[in-house]
């Protein structure tokens, strides 16, 4: 929540100026549920899409069998995770842990696409 304006600003990639027929859309989950961070959001010409507390323990209570969507980085970081040698870092160097990394996302790679 405190560091929003500053990831806001900091973003790499330009990104196409807003317009009416295509505006900016921010989606956050619910630790960003603060006037602050739509206030925030709106100045950085995006329409934000927040979660508000207990909105999907709501949803889940009136829909039981729908599951949860994930967001792209956590599905990757889950992948990552069931690496013990990457989840517990054992390595004290920043280029091995890099090139184990590397191993685990080519593996990754290569299961997904069922070339093994």
């Amino acid at each position: 929540m405190k560091l929003l304006a500053k990831t806001l600003e900091a973003t790499v990639i330009a990104r196409p100026v807003p317009t009416t027929e295509n505006p900016q859309h921010l989606c956050l989950d619910k630790g960003y549920d603060y006037a602050d961070c739509q206030v925030e959001a709106i100045d950085n010409g995006y329409i934000p899409h927040i979660r508000s507390r207990g909105e999907e323990q709501a949803e889940k209570e009136k829909h039981p069998d729908k599951k949860a969507r994930r967001w792209v980085v956590e599905v990757c970081h889950s992948w990552l995770n069931r690496f013990r040698k990457i989840l517990v870092r054992f390595e004290k160097k920043r280029t091995h842990h890099l090139g184990l990394l590397a191993i685990a996302c080519a593996y990754i790679v290569f299961k997904r696409a069922e070339i093994f």
